[in-house]
Order: C-alpha cells, then sequence, then structure tokens
C-alpha cells in the first residue's frame, strides 16, 4: 500500500494491512474498534496467572517456562473475575506477532487503564526489558497486570494495553520540535523543549474549583469493561483549590492532576508521555503514554486539550508546586496520516479535555 516503506509510525490502514498479511495474529476477530489511529488495542486471553512476583524472562527463557515456576493459581476470565490490589498477574493476550525484520514495536497502558492505576507492562518472551517488542519479533505476548488502588472485574477480551509498531527512527529532536511548533503551535503557552515538550503541572484549579482527585482506599471493584457505572464520590476524594497554589503528595496514593498547558498532536504526529528526570522529584506522572494523531486538533488549528496526570509519590512526601514540570511529550513521525484522527467520529473519551476522570465514572 501507498507509504508502506515509509518512516514512521504505522496508521490505522498500515495495521489492517499487517493484520491481513498475518504479521499481528489473533485468536478470534479483531473488534471493530480495536485499531486506534496510529495503535491496536490489546486483549486479555481466557486465564490470568497469579504469580509470586513480576519477572522477566531473559534472552534465553520463554514467558511460559516461568509461569511454571513461579504460578500461585490460576485464574479463568472467560466469564469475568476479580483481580486483587496487591496482586500480581501476567495474562497471556489474544493476539501475537509475526513481524517483519523492518519493523519494532513499543507497548503502554490505555488511557483508562492507567486512570484507574492499574499498573500493566507487556513482557515477551527472552525479553530484557519491558514494553519493547524488537525489529522482526515472532511469539506471544503477555501482560503483566497489577491493581494499585481498585480491585478490578476484568474478562477474556477486556483492554487495558495498546501497542504502537513503527519502522525506523521516528523521534522528532528538540530542533524539529521547535519547527513543527511554528508552523502548527503544539501548546497553548510558552514553548519549552528538552528531550520532547515540556509540561507542567496545574494547581489553581478551575471554575468548579477542584484541582484533583485522590483516590479513595477499600471500595468495591471497578469493571473494567462498565462505562460511566459508578459514582465518583464512592471512590475519588476532591482537592478543593486553596490560597497557595500547592499540593503534598502523601506516600502510596494516587492523584489525578492536569497539565497547565493544553496540547496539541497534529495529524501527521504521534506522542508519548515520557517521565521526566527522576532527580528533580520522587514521583512519577502518567502510566498511559501514547497520545494519538488529531488529539488536541481542530480545523482551526492549535491546542486544544490539556495531558491528564497520573501522579504517585514514591517513598516521602512531596510538595508539588504549581507550574512545576512533570513530564515530556516525546513526538513521533507518522508513517501516512491516518483515515480518521483521534476526536473525529471513533468517540474518543478525552478530546477537548480538561481534568477528567476515567470512563467509568459518571
Amino acid at each position: 500500500m501507498t507509504g508502506a516503506i515509509n518512516i514512521g509510525i504505522l496508521s490505522a490502514g498500515q495495521i489492517a494491512a499487517e493484520v491481513a498479511q498475518g504479521h499481528i495474529l489473533t485468536e478470534r476477530p479483531l473488534d471493530a474498534d480495536q485499531i486506534q489511529p496510529a495503535s491496536l488495542d490489546l486483549r486479555l486471553g481466557a486465564v490470568a496467572y497469579r504469580v509470586r512476583a513480576s519477572f522477566l524472562p531473559g534472552p534465553n527463557v520463554l514467558v511460559k517456562d516461568r509461569l511454571a515456576e513461579l504460578t500461585l493459581h490460576e485464574i479463568d476470565l472467560t466469564q469475568g473475575s476479580v483481580l486483587e490490589t496487591g496482586c500480581v498477574y501476567i495474562v497471556p493476550l489474544l493476539e501475537s506477532l509475526a513481524l517483519t525484520p523492518d519493523i519494532q514495536a513499543s507497548t503502554n497502558p490505555k488511557s483508562s487503564t492507567g486512570r484507574l492505576d492499574i499498573f500493566t507492562r507487556v513482557i515477551t518472551d527472552r525479553a530484557q526489558s519491558f514494553d519493547t517488542i524488537g525489529a522482526g519479533y515472532s511469539g506471544p505476548l503477555y501482560l503483566e497486570v497489577s491493581p494499585r488502588t481498585f480491585p478490578i472485574v476484568a474478562r477474556t477480551g477486556s483492554r487495558l494495553s495498546q501497542i504502537r509498531f513503527r519502522r525506523g527512527d521516528t523521534h522528532l529532536t528538540d530542533e524539529a520540535l521547535a519547527a513543527l511548533n511554528a508552523r502548527e503551535p503544539l501548546v497553548d503557552g510558552a514553548f519549552r523543549a528538552s528531550g520532547g515538550l515540556l509540561l507542567s503541572i496545574d494547581l489553581k484549579g478551575g471554575d468548579d474549583g477542584i484541582l484533583g482527585y485522590r483516590a479513595k482506599r477499600h471500595t468495591g471493584v471497578v469493571d473494567v469493561d462498565k462505562r460511566a457505572g459508578y459514582d465518583v464520590l464512592d471512590y475519588w476524594e476532591p482537592i478543593p483549590t486553596r490560597g497557595r497554589a500547592e499540593l503534598i503528595l502523601d506516600p502510596d496514593q494516587f492523584y489525578i492532576l492536569v497539565s497547565r498547558e493544553a496540547v496539541h498532536v497534529p495529524p501527521d504526529y504521534a506522542a508519548e508521555m515520557v517521565a521526566f528526570d527522576p532527580l528533580v522529584g520522587e514521583f512519577r506522572v502518567h502510566y498511559a503514554g501514547f497520545f494519538d494523531p488529531g488529539f488536541g486538533h481542530s480545523a482551526a488549528g492549535g491546542a486544544g486539550s490539556r495531558a491528564v496526570l497520573e501522579v504517585r509519590s514514591h517513598e516521602v512526601p512531596f510538595i508539588l508546586e504549581h507550574g512545576q514540570t512533570v513530564g515530556r511529550l516525546v513526538y513521533e513521525t507518522m508513517s501516512e496520516r491516518p483515515a480518521v484522527l483521534y476526536g473525529a467520529g471513533l468517540g474518543s473519551n478525552y478530546q477537548a479535555q480538561g481534568l477528567k476522570l476515567s470512563k467509568h465514572f459518571r
């Protein structure tokens, strides 16, 4: 197909072609909305293995062999089952790969997964790192799932993770990013780049007087496939704005906050949120890192959507201040422009968003 040899992130049309050619294999037909503008959602298989600990198989080991050593018990997912907080599960996925030597891939939690504080990462046979899949990989995919705050109900076919495919060096340098920003503004404020577009935290809050949400403990379960099924206040504590635009992060608590900047991903590009320099603070943001082509985009141009930040402090309390840099948005070129952009008739949940919880809450 046209553009198939181009350097860049594969579009929805190119992903569909990879499926048709047998480079992406599935145990059952794809769901109608499973292919996104620049990624493919991955689906849980029929069984979850509760394991003693997370692991990487290493260069000469298959995941199934490590599972034989580490599994405590098996959980049938075909009718839906509860996955408990504080436990580690390994789930074979319905999708597997037979990549060509020129295509590599990476994975990330879906936005809704991150906003539920579900820690996920993909493992492959002989892997030495999580969420990275080398060019030419052929074999199964497994998802490590560890709910951190809410117990969840998941089932065969539930989608917690997503995969992107790329050909060649797709990343924009800071110089190229500045040139792109001059043509198509990427933020609604000052452009700052250092290994990607720098984003800061908004702690002044909106007109509703809320600057963020802190997750409650000891809640009921959340069914990951149920939209608008839960009352916000049963699971979240709204954090009101105060005189000082700062927030003390409590260790081992989970927060939903938002970027100060509204950002824009033009149609010919994709982006990914990556961790900022860990030396600047004892916290992490954003489990879910993929931003599709068209995020924050409008026909009139300009930046239009905030980045929702899933924030967790590490070992000690840490003060965040309004405007503090907390993350980087790394931009990559698309191999071709997707036929349908994020938010354009896809039922995209987070287009034109501000501070917003996952789709599960009403």
